[in-house]
């Protein structure tokens, strides 16, 4: 894995401004007077996140609903404005070239709005058109391992099936980086398997990948380092296994001794490691 960077954020903040209500009332006879007054408060969703990644690497923001995992990603995809800080994706300024970042990057969302009523290769094809790529329909779905529902509506599709359409989607333009937002929320454990070895595939052959997700295991086995978030600033960063020596070293155990297998993998055990489909 190369060490040049290719996404850099340096003190990159966003606020929002939040509205709140205070309503008074004043009676004069039978007539209520009701005075509003809007008064604007202003917070910050991030607040000064800064790191850098490497080419071919995958990595994984994690942490709590809200604590920011979702629009530091969409700000580095160009979805969201940032009030400050800088941000350079493959060498290029975010602020004076987001059109040519746009055409490197790939980006799967945690809800993405497909036409229901057309089927995969119509969806490719216009996706392809947005992109203005010339593609191979089947090759993709061969990707993802969906070539025999390559005639089926979006709207049939299970949902481990819609996401690893999704990922199709985002390798129609040969992105240098991909973006995956929370990818196996909701999946079932076989599924959410099958999702991981696609990934990891992707991976390996040179894509750098950046990952949210809320499940620790999958953060663990797919990414080279972990990024730690918490109220809109990144608490730490560093690989799985230096976090976890890093608490070890504070004194830290575990209430429980840890079992060499989890109920998941006995799942997957007794039905089955290639995925079924629904």
């Amino acid at each position: 894995m190369s060490t040049e960077k290719i996404v850099e954020v340096t003190d990159v903040k966003m606020a929002y401004r939040r509205t709140r209500h205070r309503v008074s009332s004043l009676k004069q006879t039978a007539i209520e007077t009701i005075k509003r007054r809007m008064e604007y408060e202003q917070f910050f969703a991030l607040n000064g996140v800064s790191f850098d990644i490497a080419r071919g690497e995958t990595v994984s923001i994690i942490g709590r609903n809200g604590a920011g995992k979702s629009t530091t990603l969409e700000i580095i995809e160009t979805l969201r404005s940032k009030t400050s800080g800088e941000i350079f994706v493959d060498g290029m300024n975010l602020d004076k070239s987001p059109n040519d970042i746009k055409r490197i990057i790939g980006v799967q969302l945690q809800t993405s709005g497909y036409y229901p009523n057309l089927n995969l290769i119509e969806l490719l094809h216009l996706f392809a058109g947005l992109y203005n790529e010339t593609i191979d329909p089947f090759a993709l779905l061969d990707k993802v391992n969906l070539r025999d529902k390559s005639k089926s509506k979006f709207k049939e599709m299970s949902g481990g099936q819609k996401q690893r359409f999704s990922i199709a989607t985002t390798l129609i333009n040969k992105p240098k980086i991909i973006f995956l937002d929370e990818p196996t929320t909701g999946l079932d454990p076989q599924a959410r398997r099958n999702l991981w070895e696609l990934i990891k595939e992707i991976r390996d052959q040179g894509t750098t990948v950046i990952i949210t997700t809320h499940y620790m295991d999958e953060a663990e086995v797919l990414c080279d380092r972990v990024a730690i978030i918490d109220s809109g600033k990144i608490i730490a960063i560093a690989t799985p296994d230096q976090l976890i020596d890093d608490l070890v070293a504070t004194g830290f155990e575990r209430p429980k001794e840890v079992k060499k297998a989890s109920l998941e993998d006995v799942f997957i055990k007794l039905t089955g490691h290639v995925l079924r489909e629904e």
